[in-house]
This record gives C-alpha cells, sequence and structure tokens, in this order.
C-alpha cells in the first residue's frame, strides 16, 4: 500500500514539474498550482485509502458471528456493531432463547462466539456435555447481580418478612443458577446448606428449612413466568430485564457482590478452545470494555447490570 500511495504522489509532483516547465509565467503559475492541487488530492485519496486498509482484518476475516440471549447481551453487542464497524468487522448477532444452543453452535464452529453465560455455567457445561469452550482473552465483560422478586400468588408479599410456612419459591433447575439461587435464598434465612457445598449446591444440600418452603425448579427463562403461580422467584438478572424487573429496584433481595461472586457470575465472551485470542475475537472484547459500551450498560440498566472491571 505505501509503494502504492508514493507512486500516486509521485506522478502528481512530476506532472507538476512537466507543466511548470512549459510556456510563459503566467500559464506556467496557474499550470502549477492546479498540479499542486491535483497532487494533494491524490494524496489524500490515497491516504484515506490506506487508513481503510489499515482498520482492515489482516487476515480479511471481517465477520464476527455471536450467539447470544436478547437481553442484555444482544443488546449491547448491538450498540459494540457501530465501533467494531469502525475496525473493519462486520459483527452478526444471533438471538437465542435458551442456555443450551448457544454453546452448542460455539462448539461446532457453525459460530465464532457467543455471550450468554457466567464462567460457573461454562464450566459446568463443559464438565457435563465433553465440550471444549473456553474464556475468550479479556472476555469477562458483566455482572448480573441475582434477584428475589416476590410472586402474586398469595397477593400480599411484599417483603421478605412476608414469608410463611409452605410458601412456593420458583428457582432455576440448571445446576450453576439453582446453586447460585440456593445460596441467595440461605443469605437471606430462609433455608440453610450442608456445609462447604457453595456454587454446587443442589436441592438435596439442603439441611434446614424452617418455613418448609417448596421450591418449584423450572428452567431458568421460565422463572419470570411462574410469578403468578408462586409466591417468590430467585431470577437470573437477564430474565428479569426481560421480564420487565429491575434487580436494583423490584427485587426484595440480591446476592452480595463480594469478589467471589463476582469472579463465579460474570458474564463472559465464550468460544471454542485455540479461539481465546484470535484477532476479531480481540476486537470484540476490547471494544465490549470501551468506556462507550461502559456507559451504555450503567445508563441503560441502572445497576441491573455492571461493566466488569475485575482481574481477566
Amino acid at each position: 500500500m505505501k509503494k502504492k500511495a508514493l507512486s500516486i504522489v509521485f506522478a502528481s509532483v512530476l506532472a507538476a514539474g512537466v507543466l511548470a516547465g512549459c510556456g510563459s509565467s503566467s500559464p506556467d503559475s496557474a499550470a502549477a498550482q492546479a498540479a499542486s492541487e491535483a497532487a494533494s488530492t491524490a494524496a489524500a485519496e490515497a491516504s484515506d485509502e490506506a487508513a481503510t486498509e489499515a482498520a482492515a482484518p489482516a487476515d480479511g476475516d471481517n465477520k464476527i458471528t455471536v450467539a447470544a440471549s436478547q437481553t442484555p447481551h444482544a443488546e449491547i453487542l448491538e450498540q459494540a456493531a457501530d465501533l467494531l464497524k469502525e475496525q473493519g468487522y462486520d459483527l452478526e448477532v444471533t438471538v437465542f432463547e435458551d442456555y443450551v444452543q448457544p454453546n452448542n453452535v460455539v462448539e461446532s464452529g457453525d459460530f465464532d462466539a457467543n455471550y450468554f453465560q457466567h464462567v460457573n455455567y461454562l464450566n459446568s457445561f463443559n464438565e457435563e456435555n465433553g465440550t471444549h469452550l473456553t474464556i475468550a482473552e479479556n472476555g469477562k465483560i458483566h455482572y448480573e447481580p441475582f434477584g428475589i422478586y416476590a410472586g402474586t400468588k398469595s397477593g400480599d408479599k411484599k417483603a421478605l418478612d412476608a414469608i410463611a410456612d409452605g410458601d412456593t419459591v420458583a428457582i432455576p433447575n440448571d445446576t450453576t443458577n439453582e446453586a447460585r439461587a440456593l445460596l441467595l435464598l440461605q443469605q437471606v434465612g430462609w433455608i440453610k446448606l450442608n456445609d462447604g457445598v457453595g456454587v454446587t449446591a443442589t436441592v438435596n444440600d439442603i439441611a434446614e428449612n424452617p418455613h418448609n418452603l417448596e421450591l418449584v425448579e423450572v428452567e431458568a427463562a421460565a422463572v419470570p413466568k411462574q410469578l403468578s403461580s408462586v409466591d417468590y422467584a430467585v431470577i437470573n438478572g437477564n430474565y428479569a430485564l426481560e421480564a420487565g424487573l429491575n434487580v436494583a429496584t423490584d427485587a426484595l433481595a440480591t446476592e452480595s457482590a463480594d469478589g467471589d461472586a463476582i469472579q463465579q457470575y460474570v458474564n463472559v465472551i465464550a468460544v471454542k478452545e485455540g479461539n481465546e485470542a484470535l484477532p476479531k475475537i480481540k476486537a470484540l472484547t476490547d471494544v465490549l470494555h470501551s468506556d462507550e459500551i461502559k456507559d451504555y450498560i450503567n445508563s441503560t440498566y441502572q445497576g441491573a447490570v455492571v461493566p466488569y472491571d475485575g482481574e481477566q
């Protein structure tokens, strides 16, 4: 590209020299000025072309395909698309409504990456399915606080202390999100888990249930739909948003946002092993950590989604 740009400029300057050496002084001056302007235009065009080529991916692979949940993941990616376009990348996002296919399509190579899950779910999915997915370089993007929300089954559950014997509580049924929900129920004192179970907890690890709560285990995306038939529900941040709920204003309680929780439940860009540092993946994660995207997250979700700034 440099050779091409220099050739254009050189040819224009040569033309200016030829025109300046012909005819009388006045025509020479006009011709020289015209040639100089032509040279400047050619140089500017060459510079623009060079900038365009510099922005384009060096390997020519300018398409980034990402499988995502609608809220907030696809919404955030939509904001990132224009920023990536400036770097020569075309971001193509496909929305999935479940927590299985987004991983399957990345494992198969049909998609470059996905953006919908936290670290614990990714690790659990790999273990249970024999997949080979990993976090992209600089791929920890945001954190969504889990919350307990009031259901409408009894019509009067406006606070945690309204809990009563036999109340029903909807929780996600997948391994890691169920553990997260149980830990939150333990945090507010509704149950006690066996010592040491942590993020591997299941309903079988409940050591004490003083209110004899009935835990209704359903697929994570379906938990908000249970609000009319349960007394309380523990809902993932993204599904709460889709249901018109905000953890900062509507939740009766949220999980403690200590360092461990953030590390375990930070949402990530996941790719197939070996693709962690591909130029286009690095471009994607860099944009998602940009000030423009952080500002969008903070202003749009008002605490329901929090940009991640911890160790990667």
